[in-house]
């Protein structure tokens, strides 16, 4: 579109990076991607793995937030301390309503004795309501983002660190550090996606950021054995007015949270004893069977960047986006090195925050192409008829010698990508090393190949979630392959 090097630069590898690198490079821009870790190794991979439209929200007026991730949630489908029931069922109206024509069931009551609804909840418990909402792989869909972007001339560089930037010349001039190679590149917009250091990515930019604009609040999960065999998941509220949320996960656990803590510092977060206790004391206040520290084999923890808006208690602050921009003074053109900071964000609207900031952007960039992303298929999301058990079934028939463990692993990981890994596998041996947990050497490689892999943490924590079903042994036998495949 010009003869610099590049349209925009985009810091950071999380969800909003991606989606925005994605959409951008669709629609024409030279698009350069940066993360100075992995990507999704941070806020991305720590969320509650819900695409849903946030029904605690609508206790905040969150009308215009709540609607659009129902929305996004559809675009991604194609005690005394209760709240009564009448208002569980107003907000579940505004719920089944706000974002107009839903594919999800609607909502509706249950008696919870003797029904599968109430299975391992208290007995005491007689009366709940049913919605709908859906699961996802965060850290999976940030990656194929990123892989989608790359397939639309994106550049995407991981363990590679912004140094800074200066405006020069109506474009930004800026340094990033790759492996301890330190080049400078120039790009025409800068965009600020960098999660909880967007504010110190704005500092290293712009001479006069103004007051700090972000609020960093941890949230912290547990996971347990499964709590219940039934594929439902509970929303479970608090004395304090928040929710907290029991989830099926990766068929053997059930995963519990979230917390909202207010922290300073969020470079390696985790999960503090305030946080442990809290988690098991409100499940334990509505499971039959109570949960104990020993029983939790698994935390992880999650800084998030909110807007600063002002409101003191953590479970209130917007879940909101905000998108700043600041630019040369003048009107908006070719030559005014636009800078676009985003504050805040969740998992579900990604997409739509990302067409939101290209509107943010195209002043700067005349004749840009429309937005597009609502109808594009995802890599490997174009299986028949969306249905993943037929798909499974369909490998299966194809791959007749291989585990069924293995396909449900792989087919469940890539959709109909899984074929390029399979490849013309006839045997399990073809398939190289069996780490176990439907992991092999082929997919280990096609991951080092494809979706910008590099460490075991990488493949077990974000690509798979193997680590999870893996005892020490097996991951080490993973960090070894690594070492071997990539001295």
């Amino acid at each position: 579109m010009n003869d610099l090097p590049y349209d925009l630069l985009i810091v950071g590898g999380g969800i909003n990076g991606a989606g925005i690198a994605r959409d951008a490079a669709g629609r024409g821009l030279k698009v350069l991607l940066v993360e100075k870790d992995d990507l999704a190794a941070y806020t991305s991979s720590w969320s509650t793995k819900l695409i849903h439209g946030g029904l605690r929200y609508l206790e905040h007026y969150e009308f215009r937030l709540v609607a659009e991730s129902l929305r996004e949630r559809e675009v991604l489908l194609h005690e005394p301390h209760l709240r009564p029931a009448w208002m569980i069922r107003a907000g579940l109206f505004f719920y089944d309503h706000l974002g107009g024509r839903m594919s999800l069931p609607k909502s509706f009551g249950v008696r919870l004795t003797g029904s599968p609804y109430g299975a391992g909840l208290k007995p005491r418990f007689k009366r709940g309501f049913v919605y709908s909402d859906a699961r996802v792989d965060d850290a999976r869909l940030v990656v194929i983002n990123a892989m989608d972007a790359r397939a639309r001339g994106a550049e995407v560089c991981v363990r590679t660190r912004f140094v800074g930037a200066r405006r020069e010349g109506g474009s930004w001039r800026a340094d990033i550090d790759e492996n301890g190679v330190r080049r400078e590149i120039r790009a025409r917009a800068l965009v600020n996606a960098a999660g909880p250091w967007v504010k110190d990515v704005l500092d290293t930019a712009v001479e006069d950021p103004g007051p700090a604009s972000v609020r960093h609040v941890k949230g912290s999960h547990i996971v347990v054995p499964r709590v219940h065999a039934e594929p439902h998941a509970y929303i479970l509220q608090n004395a304090d007015q928040r929710i907290v949320f029991i989830i099926p996960y990766l068929d053997r656990f059930s995963l519990i949270g979230t917390t909202d803590v207010p922290v300073e510092t969020y470079g390696h977060p985790s999960i503090s004893e305030d946080e442990v206790v809290y988690l098991l004391a409100l499940a334990n206040a509505y499971l039959q069977r109570p949960l104990h520290r020993e029983d939790i084999v698994w935390t992880y923890s999650g800084v998030r960047p909110l807007y600063d808006d002002g409101t003191a208690d953590p479970s209130a602050i917007t879940r909101d986006y905000v998108l700043k921009v600041d630019a040369l003074p003048g009107p908006p053109g070719p030559q005014s090195a636009p800078l676009l900071s985003i504050f805040g964000g969740k998992i579900t609207t990604f997409r739509k925050l990302a067409e939101h900031a290209l509107t943010h952007l195209a002043p700067y960039f005349p004749g840009l192409k429309a937005p597009w992303t609502e109808r594009a298929t995802l890599p490997g999301g174009d299986i028949p008829r969306g249905n993943r058990g037929a798909w499974i079934a369909e490998l299966q028939r194809r791959y007749p010698e291989l585990s069924v463990e293995t396909m449900r692993a792989i087919a469940g990981r890539h959709g109909s990508l899984a074929t390029q890994i399979l490849g013309n596998a006839a045997a399990a041996a073809d398939l190289g090393e069996d780490f176990g947990a439907g992991l092999t050497e082929r997919e280990l490689q096609y991951l080092v190949d494809h979706e910008w892999a590099r460490s075991a943490e990488d493949i077990l924590w974000r690509r798979t979630k193997c680590g999870l079903m893996m005892d020490a042994p097996r991951r080490e036998r993973v960090a070894a392959w690594l070492a071997r495949a990539r001295p």
